[in-house]
């Protein structure tokens, strides 16, 4: 707004310096010309008179040609102007030249005598000119009349200089009461931006000050209000879902036990992995649903080492993971989600491919976790609705195939909470890459 309104004044003191200028050049105009052709106008009558012009005195002088140097600058336009006045003024004349050349004591005395102030400014002139106008008349077949006159530059500079102050003083007088006005404003606009982008669950941050105009404290009164409603529900969906939790697995192990007395082993078997699944399947949906409200604080871990026990645990199932020893890569994380989020790549990578080959690499700004297995990949199409909840390519959910669809739901979840995501790339001679990329915050 500031920006604004300084561009408009700027555009407003030129159109206006503009104007100036354009006056200021027709008042020197007529400045210059109208007492030259009056002067003209009374000396030509003075000479049909009897009293003659002569070359040697006066202001205006009888020569016998043009007595305009050359090389002067020259005045075109006073050249038209006087030519147009002489005709109205019932003169006709030939040629007009004009040259401008500095001021000199004869010019002084010249002046001085016909004003009674020797050596003084000529009358209209504050202090003594700097330059002289010439001005030669041709009278065809009269010869050439000769005129001197005081000459001003017409304070360009001067003018400009002026304008100039006019403008800082107009920036002075306007834009500072609307900085302020701006700032009165802007500032608590700005922390409540900042409020809203820091808002999340768990942040116990201090209310915004309410300040600035009323409806902008209206507003941040609101926000306020709000954060207090929206943590309140969320407190409240955390201790139902702890009292789920609960409930759910009372019965469940409630069933483990009583599955104890099935004599069949492999009826006993199926069952037993029937209650794993649900509690694998009702941890991995309280997880998802606690997410952003972690009780587990970010500390810096040992990135390698977080992933090679990872790894360890699946090799202490048989399972065919391999890991290269890597270098010692610290990091700023919630170590418990992210060794779940890993698991959950992992087991997938050995579930449908076999074999699970991890990767750690780092650069300057981040880190990545490459898990690759040489299973049959995912359509190209599936690749993105993989990680939406619930979501299975193979549809019978048979637990040999796969289980909830939750797992690589859960596992972007936690990355992105940590900054990262997790992107799934088919290789070219088959088999998936599942890469977790994580920031380096320094």
């Amino acid at each position: 707004m500031a920006v604004l309104i300084a561009l408009s004044l700027f555009v407003a003191q030129a159109v206006n310096f503009t104007l100036v200028l354009r006056e200021r050049a027709q008042f020197r105009l007529a400045q210059a010309t109208r007492p030259v052709a009056t002067r003209v106008v009374d000396a030509l009558e003075r000479e049909a008179q009897g009293r003659p012009l002569t070359r040697e005195r006066g202001r205006i002088r009888r020569v016998g040609r043009n007595a305009v140097p050359p090389g002067l600058e020259r005045q075109g336009e006073i050249a038209r102007e006087l030519h147009d006045q002489l005709r109205e003024l019932g003169v006709e004349a030939g040629r007009i030249d004009t040259g401008v050349r500095a001021w000199t004591a004869a010019d002084d005395a010249l002046f001085g005598r016909a004003g009674g102030r020797r050596g003084g400014a000529p009358r209209g002139f504050v202090n003594r000119p700097t330059e002289a106008l010439l001005i030669a008349i041709e009278q065809p077949g009269r010869g050439w009349l000769s005129i001197v006159v005081p000459w001003d530059d017409g304070g360009g500079m001067r003018i400009f200089w002026r304008l100039f102050a006019q403008t800082l003083i107009l920036y002075a007088a306007i834009l500072v009461p609307v900085l302020w006005a701006a700032r009165r404003l802007s500032r608590p606009l700005r922390d409540l931006t900042h409020a809203a982008e820091r808002f999340g669950p768990g942040d116990n941050a201090a209310p915004v000050a309410v300040r600035g105009p009323d409806d902008i404290a209206a507003l941040v009164s609101s926000f306020n209000n709000l954060r207090l409603r929206v943590t309140a529900m969320l407190e409240e969906k955390d201790r139902m879902l702890g009292a789920i939790g609960h409930d759910l697995r009372t019965p469940l192990a409630a069933l483990r036990v009583r599955i104890e007395s099935v004599e069949d082993d492999i009826d006993r078997a199926r069952m037993a992995d029937t209650i794993e699944e649900m509690s694998r399947t009702l941890d991995d949906i309280l997880s998802l649903a606690r997410l952003g409200r972690p009780s587990e604080p970010p500390t810096e871990v040992d990135l390698a080492a977080l992933v090679d026990a990872v790894v360890e645990d699946f090799r202490d199932l048989g399972k065919d993971v391999d890991f290269p020893e890597t270098d010692r890569l610290p990091l700023r994380l919630r170590p418990a989600l992210m060794r779940r989020a890993l698991r959950n790549l992992v087991e997938n990578a050995v579930k449908y491919g076999r074999t699970a080959r991890v990767r750690l690499d780092a650069t300057p700004n981040g880190v990545a976790i490459t898990v690759a297995d040489d299973g049959p990949g995912i359509p190209a199409d599936h690749l993105a609705t993989v990680f939406e909840p619930f979501t299975r390519l193979e549809a019978s959910r048979n637990r040999d195939t796969g289980g909830s669809g939750l797992g690589l739901t859960l596992a972007r979840a936690i990355v992105r909470d940590a900054g990262g995501d997790i992107t799934l790339v088919n290789r070219a001679g088959g088999g998936l890459d599942a890469t977790i990329t994580l920031p380096r915050v320094p």
